[in-house]
C-alpha cells in the first residue's frame, strides 16, 4: 500500500469540504448579527491549505489497488469527520471537543444525532454547515472524488465499488463514472424541488433550504428546537414525507423512471424491492395508527394517521424528523418504530440501516431452503427484479445483517456499561448504527445525545461511521 496515494485522495476530499464551509462562511458574512464567520473561515482555510499542501507533495497515479480503494474511502471519510468538527470547536459554546467530533461524524454520516440543547441559538453559519455537511455525506465524500479524477477510469471504478455496495449500482447499466453523474444529478434534482415547494407552502427561504437538504440526505437535523412540530402545517409535512421517500428509494431506479435511456430502463413501480419497502411504510402505519387511536393518544383517527404516517416514514427513511413526542407513545407503537429503524430504506439511497434489499434477499434465500427441504429433487433460483441472485450476494446479505446486529448488540452493552438506562442505551445503540439519530428514552425525538459519556459518544462516533460504510470497508481497511 502506498501512503501518497491515501494522502492525495483525502486532499480531494479537505478541498471540496472547504468549499462547502466558506460557502457557509458567505452566508454569515452576510448576515450582521452572525458571529460564525470567524470560525468558520478559519476552518474553511485550514481545510483548504492542508488539502493544497496534500495534494502539492503527492504526485498523481495512473492505477490505485483494491486495498488501497478500501484505505482511501476510510481515510478520506475520518479526515472530512476531523475538519468537518473545527468549525464547532473553534466556536464554542456547547460545542465541547467531543460533542464538536460527535456532530460533526452525525452530520457527515446523516445520522441526525445532536448533542445541542438550543438549536436555535446557533448562527446562520453553522447551522447551515451542520446541514451542508450531512448534504455531502448523503452523497457521499468519496464518490464526489471520483469527478475529481477524470483522467483515470481505473481509480474512478475502484473507489466507486469500495464505497457503494453491489445493491446500489445493479440497476445501472452504464460505467462507474456515468454512475455518480447520476446519483449527483437525481440528489440536486430531489433537493431543489423540495427546496422550491418547501418555500411555496410558506417556509422562509433559509428554513426551506435547511429543511430540504436535510430531508433529501435523509439526515434529520433541524434548526428548530421542536424540529418540524414548530410549522404545525399539514402540507410542509406532505413535501417532507416526499421529500424523505424520494431520499430513501434507490436513485437508479428514480432517474430510470423519468429519465429515458438507450439502454434497458427500469421503472420504480415495477420493482419488487420497492414494492415492499412501501408495503412494509403501509402495514407499520396502519398498526400505529390503530395503537395510538386505541390508547386516546390523539383526539382523532385522522390525527393519529397524520402523526403515524410522518413519524413512520422519518424513522423509516431514517431522516428522525419529529413532529410528536414519540417518547410518550405506547410501547407497541414504539416496537414497530424500532423495528423500521433496523430495516430502513433501500440500497443505493441516503438511507442508512440494513436496507430492505438484504431483507428481501434473505427471506427468499429461506423460502428457498424450505423449497428445497420439502422437494429437494426440483431445481429452483433466486430472483430478485428479475435478476438471478447468486449464492454469493446471499450470503453477503446474510452476513452484513449478522454483523450488522453484533455491532449493535456491542454498543448496547457498551453504553448500558458506560452509565446509561437500559431503554435509552438499547435505542441509541440502533439509531446510531442505522444512522437515524432520534431513539428513545432521554435520545428521544425532543430529546438530544449532550447527556451521554463522553465514552459513550465516542462509541457512538464508531457505530455511526460503521452504518454508513455498510461495515465491509471500515473491516476491508484493516485486514491484510
Amino acid at each position: 500500500m502506498r501512503p501518497f496515494v491515501i494522502i492525495r485522495h483525502c486532499g480531494i476530499s479537505l478541498l471540496i469540504i472547504s468549499a462547502l464551509i466558506l460557502l457557509s462562511a458567505l452566508i454569515a458574512l452576510f448576515n450582521p448579527s452572525d458571529h460564525s464567520c470567524l470560525p468558520l473561515a478559519l476552518s474553511g482555510l485550514a481545510a483548504f491549505s492542508c488539502g493544497f499542501v496534500a495534494l502539492i507533495y503527492t504526485k498523481p497515479v495512473t492505477n490505485i489497488y483494491v486495498k488501497e480503494g478500501y484505505a482511501i474511502v476510510l481515510a478520506s471519510w475520518i479526515t472530512a469527520w476531523i475538519f468537518g468538527a473545527l468549525p464547532y470547536l473553534i466556536y464554542g459554546g456547547e460545542f465541547t471537543p467531543v460533542n464538536s467530533l460527535f456532530e460533526s461524524m452525525s452530520g457527515f454520516t446523516t445520522t441526525g444525532a445532536s448533542i445541542l440543547n438550543d438549536i436555535e441559538t446557533l448562527p446562520q453559519g453553522i447551522q447551515f454547515w451542520r446541514v451542508a455537511s450531512a448534504w455531502i455525506g448523503g452523497i457521499g465524500v468519496v464518490l464526489l472524488i471520483t469527478l475529481a479524477i477524470p483522467s483515470n477510469r481505473n481509480s474512478q471504478v475502484i473507489l466507486v465499488s469500495t464505497e457503494t455496495s453491489g445493491l446500489a449500482r445493479e440497476y445501472f447499466k452504464g460505467g462507474k463514472r456515468g454512475f455518480v453523474r447520476m446519483m449527483l444529478i437525481t440528489y440536486t434534482s430531489i433537493t431543489l424541488i423540495s427546496f422550491i415547494s418547501l418555500k411555496l407552502a410558506g417556509m422562509e427561504w433559509f428554513d426551506a433550504l435547511i429543511h430540504a437538504m436535510s430531508a433529501c440526505s435523509t439526515c434529520g437535523f433541524s434548526n428548530k428546537n421542536s424540529s418540524i412540530a414548530f410549522f404545525d402545517n399539514k402540507l410542509i409535512e406532505t413535501i417532507l414525507i416526499l421529500s424523505m421517500l424520494s431520499g430513501a428509494v434507490n436513485f437508479t431506479l428514480l432517474y430510470s423512471t423519468i429519465i429515458p435511456g438507450r439502454r434497458k430502463r427500469f421503472y420504480i413501480f415495477k420493482s419488487e424491492v420497492f414494492r415492499v419497502f412501501i408495503l412494509f411504510l403501509v402495514v407499520a402505519t396502519l398498526f400505529i395508527t390503530v395503537n395510538l387511536r386505541n390508547k386516546m393518544l390523539f383526539d382523532t383517527t385522522a390525527e393519529s394517521l397524520r402523526q403515524a404516517v410522518f413519524q413512520t416514514v422519518s424513522i423509516a427513511t431514517t431522516t428522525g424528523f419529529a413532529t410528536a413526542d414519540t417518547n410518550i407513545w405506547p410501547d407497541f407503537s414504539i416496537g414497530i418504530l424500532i423495528v423500521c429503524s433496523l430495516i430502513c430504506g433501500c440500497a443505493g439511497s441516503t438511507s442508512g440501516g440494513i436496507k430492505i434489499d438484504r431483507i428481501v434477499l434473505v427471506n427468499k434465500q429461506i423460502n428457498f431452503q424450505f423449497h428445497q427441504f420439502m422437494d429437494p429433487l426440483v431445481v429452483r433460483r433466486n430472483r430478485v427484479d428479475g435478476r438471478l441472485r447468486n449464492p454469493i450476494e446471499i450470503n453477503q446479505a446474510g452476513l452484513f445483517i449478522l454483523m450488522y446486529f453484533v455491532l449493535v448488540f456491542i454498543g448496547v452493552e457498551f453504553n448500558i456499561i458506560v452509565g446509561m438506562d437500559f431503554r435509552s442505551g438499547i435505542s441509541a445503540a440502533i439509531a446510531c448504527m442505522g444512522n437515524v439519530g432520534p431513539g428513545f428514552g432521554q435520545v428521544g425525538s425532543f430529546g438530544n445525545y449532550s447527556s451521554m459519556p463522553d465514552a459513550a459518544k465516542f462509541f457512538s462516533i464508531v457505530l455511526m461511521l460503521a452504518g454508513r460504510l455498510e461495515i465491509y470497508p471500515l473491516i476491508l481497511s484493516f485486514k491484510k
